[in-house]
């Protein structure tokens, strides 16, 4: 089994702003102050995360960006997935997003302690996934592979919470 998980980066002709100012012109819609300052945060970092959670951002946030409406980040997440800047699945009940436009093929381990998403890559999972394919006659066109469990920090601080002279 490969030892690097790494995720490479994948080279793009357009800024994630260039590029949905182009599906925004191809949709005869054009690009408001919010959505672009939606998409200048949210392409500012690399994180996973939910509405909630970029609302939690935002207010966070001084000058406009912190008086972004809730309808308005629902609705521009909607185009950024539409635009295929964002992907978007479910995960314990709500939808979380992560970005698509300029970001390999890649898997998930979910840990259900402290809901973090750590990526990875690989070629061997990748390898299943085509052996499996084309065993059925199936032509793939994607997959989402999230492997759920308890990642290394929590499983130490779970061992810590556990000893005996700790609760005394």
């Amino acid at each position: 089994m490969s030892q690097s998980f790494s995720l490479d980066p994948v080279e793009v002709a357009l800024s994630p702003l260039q590029r949905f100012e182009e599906y925004l012109q191809s949709r005869g819609m054009r690009m408001t102050k919010p959505q672009r300052l939606l998409i200048e945060h949210v392409f500012s970092r690399h994180d996973h995360f939910d509405a909630d959670t970029l609302m939690d951002q935002l207010k966070g946030e001084v000058g406009e960006i912190g008086r972004i409406g809730r309808a308005t980040v629902y609705r521009t997440l909607n185009k950024f997935v539409e635009a295929g800047l964002l992907r978007s699945f479910t995960l314990d009940g709500r939808a979380v997003y992560e970005h698509d436009y300029g970001y390999p093929q890649h898997d998930h381990l979910h840990c259900t302690k402290c809901q973090r998403l750590f990526e990875f890559q690989s070629e061997e999972l990748l390898t299943l996934r085509d052996a499996v394919a084309r065993e059925h006659r199936f032509r793939v066109t994607g997959h989402r592979f999230i492997i759920s469990g308890i990642c290394d920090e929590c499983q130490r601080n779970r061992r810590r919470e556990k000893r005996k002279h700790d609760m005394i």
